[in-house]
């Protein structure tokens, strides 16, 4: 009978732990879409919105392969309509998958929103596409777009005075 209780609290306390550790990985997905949405709503510049074009309307999964969670945006023409959400994608069009240790997630991320949304900023992705650090799986250019709509680098608050 006292083998079945310590079991039981066992049990419980792997269960309690399990449930703490998806609330914080949960959380930590959660502040990263908030930041990527406040950050465009912020800096983001209109001209890549603009060029969205026929792939207006269309969820792009950002995958955080470490963490376990989904960050969905959804492409607009528009700054102000530019909305994401921390689940997954019902019907991605393309998939971005970040493939890095926990500690260099935002780093990576911070560093693509850093960067300017020309063609010398694209070509900046190349760094973490060419090891693999980051993946494109479904339609290159709808996430390029989406991409090129998060970086804020041309924005004048990065010009040296």
């Amino acid at each position: 009978m006292v083998d079945i209780i310590t079991q039981i609290k066992k049990f419980q306390n792997l269960n309690r732990d399990f449930k703490a550790e998806s609330l914080i990985r949960e959380t930590k997905i959660l502040n990263i879409a908030r930041l990527a949405k406040m950050l465009v709503d912020l800096y983001g510049q209109d001209e890549p919105f603009k060029k969205v074009g026929k792939h207006e309307g269309k969820e792009i999964e950002l995958y955080l392969k470490e963490l376990g969670g989904y960050i969905t945006f959804i492409l607009t023409s528009k700054k102000d309509n530019f909305k994401c959400h921390a689940e997954k994608a019902k019907n991605p069009v393309a998939r971005i998958i970040i493939n890095v240790k926990k500690e260099k997630i935002l780093k990576v991320i911070s560093d693509i929103i850093r960067s300017k949304h020309n063609i010398f900023g694209v070509i900046k992705l190349l760094k973490y596409l060419i090891p693999r650090k980051a993946k494109i799986k479904g339609s290159y250019v709808a996430a390029l777009k989406l991409v090129r709509c998060l970086m804020i680098g041309k924005h004048p608050m990065y010009k040296e005075s």
